[in-house]
């Protein structure tokens, strides 16, 4: 078979991003805390960037550190930089003036700290040998933010023998784990649920109560968890008071002890989520304020002379050919920083004022029933932005108000059709759910089709496999879980 070669072409369109644009990107997805370090890193690595001289810094420096205050001649002194209020950005026009000395509204949020740590600090205060507290310290690596032991005895054991290189047996490594739950808190080092309550019941005195809760969580766990009360008030040959008696004794039990610790070591393990934006209501106005602590930026005067020497010399030597290039590349690079910045305030302000608007009566009532249906779709056409542009600029950013601190994307929620022709969101839909369902009778709740039934009866078409998901958003758990004595 002879073989032939041939050219062909093919014609392909592709859509790449600029430099400039993957950048703006970037910055797009950053929340407040990583925008500002991004600007603080710009201007200490870039000498052609300059803080323009407004006094932002001076009256946002004399605010709380997480604070966006500015005095009204830093506003007027900003306003001054422009030719003319045409080209004054909109979302500096919309700046809420305040004094220096006013309070800022500031997260409440802490997040995490380390039980590790905790657990740890325990650990040094027991008499263990060298090998005791290695094999301890290992088992302690494998202990999850809830108090929980993540691997077996003979995965931990296998692991120490090969990382480690000490010779552990799996009656060493269970030794150790018996030391390592007796720590605090009580069920630390559990292998499950059941594990946890019963390290947190052998603790507990010796009374009838505790023993009974003590054989419930042990002989009856099964029954305990699909709330088979009956076949347990029958195992036991208690009446049903003394069984009220036992719940009520296990319900004081921490399923989650390591939950405890969280947020209670060290600053250094604490961490707080800072909003992007304040909504504040005056009257029956809202206003809307970009938080940040970014400065006003401006090309370095003598940069920008050199730039405009450099550029318009005919002949240059080598060395001034050198500098030349240094000069044209951190001044396009500046100039490019500057000009996405500017577009990155603009686009976040343009599309949290579109969600405001969208969402006025929620933001005036701090009434989850009335938040309308809202996609991305919705803002991309109020602002005129791709899809992608307002999912970048919503994601891991958040909003201050009256009510609390918000995710951006909590607004976004899809609608539905009242038998009234009137389009709804799911908001209100899952807010008169957990109504319904809190007052139900617990002896007897709702199952998902009764809930489906009574919101159609209500005027809202709905599927059952539509409550469920709702009921699991709320995280409310089926009716068997919630039937009560």
């Amino acid at each position: 078979m002879q073989e032939k070669l041939s050219l062909s072409t093919q014609q392909k369109l592709q859509q790449r991003l600029s430099p400039l644009q993957v950048q703006f990107v970037h910055l797009l997805e950053m929340n407040r805390v990583e925008i500002e370090e991004e600007v603080r890193h710009e201007i200490d690595e870039n000498p052609a960037i300059d803080v323009a001289d407004t006094g932002v810094a001076e009256s946002t420096t004399n605010n709380d550190e997480h604070g966006d205050a500015f005095t009204e001649s830093a506003e007027d002194i900003q306003r001054a930089d422009y030719k003319d209020e045409e080209d004054i950005p909109y979302y500096r026009l919309n700046v809420s003036n305040a004094s220096a000395d006013d309070d800022t509204p500031e997260s409440v949020i802490v997040a995490e700290g380390s039980i590790i740590d905790y657990l740890e600090e325990q650990l040094a205060e027991r008499e263990l040998s060298e090998r005791e507290h290695d094999i301890a310290t290992y088992i302690i690596g494998n202990i999850d933010d809830n108090g929980y032991l993540q691997r077996g005895v003979g995965a931990i054991a296998d692991d120490i023998v090969f990382q480690t290189g000490l010779d552990v047996t799996n009656c060493e490594v269970e030794e150790v784990l018996q030391i390592v739950r007796d720590l605090e808190p009580a069920g630390v080092g559990a292998l499950d649920l059941r594990d946890c309550l019963l390290l947190q019941l052998e603790r507990k005195g010796a009374n009838e109560i505790s023993m009974l809760a003590y054989r419930v969580i042990d002989e009856y766990f099964d029954e305990f968890s699909k709330k088979h009360y009956e076949k347990i008030v029958s195992a036991l040959g208690v009446s049903e008071d003394r069984l009220k008696d036992i719940l009520k004794e296990i319900r004081t039990l921490n399923p989650k002890p390591g939950s405890t610790i969280i947020g209670s070591t060290s600053d250094s393990h604490s961490q707080q989520i800072i909003p992007d934006f304040s909504v504040e209501i005056d009257g029956e106005s809202l206003q809307l304020t970009l938080l940040n602590n970014i400065p006003e930026l401006q090309i370095e005067e003598n940069f920008a002379i050199m730039y405009d020497t450099m550029t318009n010399a005919k002949k240059l030597s080598r060395k001034e050919e050198e500098a030349s290039t240094f000069v044209k590349q951190k001044y396009e690079s500046a100039s490019g920083f500057i000009k996405i910045l500017r577009q990155r305030q603009e686009t976040l302000f343009g599309t949290m004022r579109a969600i405001v608007n969208r969402q006025r009566e929620f933001f005036l009532s701090g009434d989850e029933a009335r938040l309308k249906p809202m996609v991305l779709k919705d803002i991309a056409e109020i602002t005129n932005h791709d899809l992608s542009v307002i999912s970048r600029a919503t994601t891991n950013k958040y909003v201050i108000t009256q009510w609390g601190i918000f995710p951006l994307k909590f607004f976004f929620n899809e609608g539905l059709q009242h038998e009234s022709g009137e389009e709804v969101s799911s908001r209100e839909i899952q807010s008169i759910l957990k109504k319904v369902i809190e007052e139900e009778n617990k002896k007897r709740p709702y199952s998902d089709k009764q809930l489906c039934e009574i919101l159609c009866k209500n005027g809202y078409e709905i599927a059952r496999r539509t409550v469920a998901k709702y009921r699991e958003k709320l995280a409310i758990p089926v009716a068997r879980l919630r039937k009560e004595l």
